[in-house]
């Protein structure tokens, strides 16, 4: 019964049970729709990350259909990924180079997408989404741009009809550089690459409504048929008959265990992606969508996928928006066009013995066209010096010392920047303006005065080991140049979100030198878990109930009635 329950509550199982049949039309126009983009650019996008091309139409068929089942977004559509193939790439083909065999190369794809599907998997039922936070947008503008150059040299000498044994960026370029200026790159291969360019951005430009990338294959292969160009030129090759099996014959532990870093980089990469295009999707529906149960979806769309001869996959933000315009209202879309890359593997796999590669090359570069962002790059520049230099960090990373290598300098970078910003956050003294309620910033307002005999300090940011000091010595600037001698020095603590052990000493510390100075030492809306720590912390003796104010207004009041109490002026005149 349990068991029953639980399938009942799947998002597939839903939907069939509550499905329209208004829906069924525009969801199959849709699906059909989508089959003319599904298959060109899985194929394009398993090129692209050195796998044989059809392993990407069998990464295509299986996730689309698993997370129909699973999955809770309503016109998602999962499959390959330009973004993720160089990554894909970097971790399976240097342990596949030794063997010289492209099975192996299979083989390892398909245990880095279980692996991947793992760590999605348990990071959804440990709904760790939140760590998606560290691709902050800067190191995300700059990955994706990052991404779109490896990709793009990646493919260019594959639409020039040249090999390149360069395995870097820089190395690449140079040779591309040099085989076009020496003649060294093939004229039919590149009148049919760049050809195939050419009706893509056509199409696009004239807003036709039949996908560029499918006019451009189709043409592609039927021009090869006719004119015989598979005797000049490389072609795909025909598909293996048949479906997909597991083959995960001759991958050893050694290899698993060199796969996990990249497999945790991939799995951070796909689900902030599709968790992006997954809530952007749900907003224009007015719908929400569960971030850990995205992931959850996810990571077993992955695990099929490869145990079925694909590779990591994610949410695909170029065939979603195509499904979404075509009319999709459920996931039955993704069903319709894994059925028809279904039926071409099955019934006609023999088509792409006549697609040149140099024209599945031109599908990857227009799509790595579409992951550059130079305007978001510059726009962030005149936001931000320090996050545009984040963004730059991780384009260099990735373009220069590796995908994988720069994503994890990128993000540490980015750690590194929250440390600092933590570290010198913004401090002030609070002062009294005329006819202004409430107290105010005295760098913003210098026209504002100080209460004689009281300093109020602020500190923007949590109190831990690297800036205790910093707070400590900035409030006893604020006495040492004080006006007029000072009583009472309160702390505006609600910016405060976190207290450390040795901050809590700096604490104690500053308490101790104002106290041997007549001083008293107060704090106003200081929040209740930070009062706790206190108490944690073995300090609340010190700091007991009489140090703290619901607020900084109070803290002032409380002053001033001390000050009436001893009979001195509480400037309240002033």
């Amino acid at each position: 019964m349990s068991w029953s329950l639980g399938l009942d509550r799947l998002p597939g199982v839903v939907t069939v049970r509550t499905y329209r049949r208004e829906w069924l039309r525009p969801d199959v126009t849709a699906g059909l729709a989508l089959i003319g983009l599904l298959i060109p650019a899985g194929m394009g996008y398993a090129t692209a990350a050195g796998l044989p091309a059809y392993t990407g139409l069998y990464a295509t068929i299986v996730p689309l259909l698993v997370y129909a089942i699973v999955g809770p977004s309503r016109v998602l559509v999962l499959g390959p990924d330009s973004a993720l193939a160089p990554l894909i790439a970097a971790a399976v083909l240097p342990l596949a180079a030794a063997s010289g065999d492209p099975q192996r190369a299979v083989a390892l794809a398909g245990v880095l997408a279980v692996l991947v599907g793992t760590v999605l998997l348990v990071a959804g039922f440990l709904r760790l989404g939140f760590v998606t936070d560290l691709l902050s947008k800067p190191i995300r503008i700059g990955y994706l741009n990052g991404i779109a150059l490896v990709v793009v040299i990646g493919q260019l000498p594959t639409l020039l009809g040249i090999d390149v044994d360069a395995d870097d960026v820089l190395g690449r370029i140079g040779t591309i550089a040099g085989e076009t200026v020496t003649g060294g790159i093939d004229p039919l291969a590149t009148a049919v690459g760049v050809g195939s360019l050419a009706v893509m951005v056509t199409c696009r430009l004239l807003r036709i409504r039949i996908p560029g990338v499918l006019v451009a294959v189709v043409g592609a292969i039927a021009l090869s048929a006719v004119l015989g160009l598979d005797d000049d030129i490389a072609m795909v090759g025909a598909l293996p008959r048949g479906l997909p099996a597991p083959t995960f014959g001759g991958v050893g532990w050694s290899d698993v265990a060199a796969m996990l870093g990249p497999a945790v980089a991939i799995a951070l990469i796909a689900f902030a992606d599709t968790a992006v295009l997954s809530r952007t999707f749900a907003a224009r529906r007015g719908a929400d969508v569960d971030g850990s149960a995205e992931m959850r979806a996810m990571g077993v769309a992955n695990i099929a996928g490869g145990l079925f001869g694909g590779f990591p996959v994610s949410a695909s933000s170029s065939r979603t928006p195509v499904a979404e315009q075509n009319g999709a209202r459920t996931q039955l879309v993704g069903v319709v066009g894994a059925l028809g890359v279904l039926a071409f593997v099955l019934l006609v796999p023999g088509l792409t013995a006549y697609l040149p590669q140099a024209a599945l090359a031109a599908v990857v570069l227009v799509a790595a066209a579409a992951l550059i962002d130079l305007r978001g790059l510059l726009t962030m520049w005149r936001m931000s010096r320090v996050e545009a230099g984040l963004a730059v960090a991780a384009f260099l990373g990735v373009a220069l010392v590796g995908v994988l290598e720069g994503i994890l300098v990128a993000i540490g970078l980015s750690l590194l920047t929250v440390v600092v910003r933590a570290w010198q956050p913004y401090r002030t003294e609070l002062v009294e303006l005329d006819g202004v309620p409430g107290l105010h910033d005295i760098t913003r307002h210098p026209e504002g005065h100080r209460i004689p005999g009281l300093v109020i300090a602020r500190f923007d940011a949590p109190l831990f080991f690297a800036n205790g000091d910093l707070l400590d010595r900035h409030v006893r600037d604020l006495v040492a140049h004080a006006p007029t001698p000072v009583e009472w020095v309160v702390i505006a603590a609600e910016p405060i979100t976190g207290l450390d052990t040795t901050a809590v000493d700096e604490l104690v510390d500053l308490d101790r030198y104002l106290a041997s100075k007549g001083i008293r030492l107060a704090f106003a809306a200081m929040k209740g878990p930070i009062k706790d720590k206190l108490v944690q912390f073995g300090v609340g003796d010190r700091f007991d109930a009489t140090h703290f104010h619901p607020t900084v207004r109070a803290a002032v009041t409380a002053f001033r009635e001390q000050r009436q109490a001893a009979g001195e002026p509480d400037g309240s005149d002033l």
